[in-house]
């Protein structure tokens, strides 16, 4: 049985591997043969994951990004 605990032990590791994605792709995975440029990965689709993996840690973690105000009505 997975628990939470291994849930969130998951969802950091995806997340850690992700942003170790993130600078290799940033610190040179181009390359070019002849004419032809070529990316081993792209940017978009890595954020992307970074953004889902954020969200399901703070999910485990009991964090919520809802984010609630109260509001007082006033006579005026």
């Amino acid at each position: 049985m997975i628990t939470r605990q291994d849930e969130l032990h998951n969802a950091r590791e995806m997340l850690k591997g992700w942003m170790l994605a993130e600078m290799a792709v940033m610190s040179g995975q181009d390359y070019t043969i002849g004419s032809r440029r070529l990316r081993r990965a792209d940017l978009l689709d890595i954020a992307q994951r970074i953004k889902y993996w954020k969200a399901e840690v703070d999910r485990l973690e009991g964090r919520s990004r809802i984010r609630v105000q109260q509001v007082i009505p006033r006579d005026t």
